[in-house]
């Protein structure tokens, strides 16, 4: 009697929710949803193209109930449009994940802040103090020196075989400790070593953690028993120390001479600058604002970039004849007499497009960081509840054969003649809207820079004659699954020039 009961009241739960976001025109949705779970039965990894898959069945603007949540998962260029620019006011908002809480100190950080006064004060700091053109310019040698360092380890190494997904992450993570802190972690003189290996952990951790924390967020009771909260909590714990000792040192260093960091030419680290804004303005620049702001450069701007740089001279790779224009470009243009430096990258078109066709096909945040609903509004001719978490599938819009000619095929000559990394709504690697990615200028900066310098000084093979593997891993910013490996031969045009770097 009970089991009939229960059978009956399961098929009236599930006619019962289909009928009605039918009456309510709300988007199209997987039947059936089940009890408590909803649709988290029909989600695997890699989870966009288990949800590509859903959207080619249902439609480019889906509505999933995960859990406790209202999804909407868009896969279009127009319905992503919608959101951004008509509704973008709407969607500014984050929703409470796990993350958020812990890692965004209970959602006050720059990515997981809602939309507001202290969220807008966070993006003018981030854009103004920190990640400008100005700023970045005037650390730019950082950068150039980190990559001279990358080209004459690989020249010492020469026709050896080189792991370039560890390569790749060290040389970010050297960039970005030296333009924040003025610390390098990784090759010759490094500084502090052990340093370096506590905070490789700490990004390590962060994204498995995060990755790992996508049920507890829709089914809460998981978390807790599962034991993410904890895991997020300590490693909150391990960040914040980390630093706050980053913090502490400039400031004991500066001491009482605070006045010689007191104009531009002096500023030193990044952490330095918001140091001494912190003395004028303590209200905008506490400790706590200067660490999140720290730990998030830290982490989205190594893992990523060096991602992309991975994933392009992977495709480079099993496409020798690609590889081989965009070196003849960077020979015509620059020459061999003298090194690749920032100011070149913006006259090699062939190179930007090998980067953007790279950031098309695998794009690093394949779904961009969540956005909220903080109103009911329209999308797609659909009505939106408010309080509906919203995920734009950028992967599955840049990979739509609809949309793009040979979709799955590495063409770098489909974007000869355009202009920036976005092309209107189907190439958005960075977002869009009022919370796209700030780091985007540092991110181009670094990923031109450092494959056009590997591109000029070395041939490049494969270890065997089978095509490097482009299989996807699993987490957020889609790594390789295979870790890349390659054979670095110096070009006989550039031995001289290598041997005196």
């Amino acid at each position: 009697m009970f089991l009939h009961f229960l059978l009956l009241y399961l098929v009236l739960y599930v006619l019962t929710n289909h009928f009605r976001n039918k009456i309510q025109n709300l988007p199209p949705s997987p039947f059936p949803a089940l009890p408590i779970i909803g649709h988290l039965h029909l989600l695997k990894k890699p989870l966009h193209r288990s949800l590509s898959k859903i959207s080619n069945r249902h439609g480019p603007v889906v509505l999933l109930q995960l859990g406790s949540r209202r999804v909407l998962v868009v896969s279009s260029p127009s319905a992503a449009e919608e959101c951004f620019t008509k509704n973008d006011i709407v969607f500014a908002n984050r929703p409470h994940l796990l993350a958020g809480k812990h890692l965004g100190r209970n959602y006050t950080t720059l990515p997981w802040a809602p939309h507001g006064d202290l969220w807008r004060n966070l993006r003018k700091i981030s854009s103004l103090e920190i990640l400008s053109s100005n700023r970045l310019q005037l650390l730019s040698s950082i950068r150039t020196e980190e990559v001279k360092l990358l080209i004459r380890r690989l020249f010492k190494n020469n026709d050896q075989i080189i792991d370039l997904k560890s390569s790749f992450f060290e040389l970010m993570l050297n960039v970005m400790m030296r333009m924040i802190a003025g610390k390098r972690y990784y090759g010759e003189n490094e500084a502090e070593v052990e340093e370096g290996r506590r905070f490789r952990e700490i990004v390590t951790e962060t994204f498995q953690v995060s990755g790992a924390s996508a049920v507890g967020d829709f089914l809460h009771v998981l978390a807790v028993i599962g034991g993410t909260e904890k895991r997020f909590m300590k490693l909150q714990e391990k960040r914040d120390g980390f630093m706050q000792e980053l913090v502490d040192e400039p400031r004991r260093r500066m001491g009482n001479n605070k006045s010689c960091f007191s104009n531009e030419r002096n500023y030193k680290t990044m952490i330095e600058v918001l140091l001494t804004l912190q003395e004028s303005e303590p209200e905008y620049y506490k400790d706590e604002t200067i660490k999140d702001l720290m730990v998030v450069l830290l982490s989205a701007g190594t893992d990523t970039t060096a991602g992309t740089v991975e994933w392009a001279l992977s495709l480079l790779l099993n496409n020798p004849l690609i590889l081989k224009k965009a070196q003849n470009e960077i020979d015509k243009v620059v020459g061999q007499d003298r090194l690749i430096d920032e100011s070149d990258v913006a006259k090699l078109p062939y190179l930007h497009c090998v980067i953007k066709e790279t950031m098309r096909m695998y794009p690093v945040g394949p779904l961009l960081v969540p956005h909220e609903s903080s109103e009911e509004c329209v999308v797609g001719g659909f009505q939106i509840p408010r309080g509906t978490m919203l995920l734009v599938n950028i992967w599955a819009i840049q990979n739509d054969p609809k949309i793009w000619d040979d979709a799955a095929k590495f063409k770098p000559e489909r974007f000869d003649g355009s202009e920036g990394v976005r092309d209107g709504f189907k190439l958005m690697p960075f977002g869009s809207g009022r919370r796209s990615c700030p780091g985007e200028g540092l991110a181009m900066r670094m990923a031109g820079l450092t494959l056009g310098s590997l591109l000029q000084c070395f041939e490049w093979d494969r270890v065997s004659q089978e095509m490097v593997d482009l299989t996807e891993g699993t987490g957020l910013s889609m790594p390789k699954a295979q870790p890349l490996l390659a054979r670095c031969t110096s070009r006989p045009s550039m031995a001289n020039l290598l041997s005196q770097i």
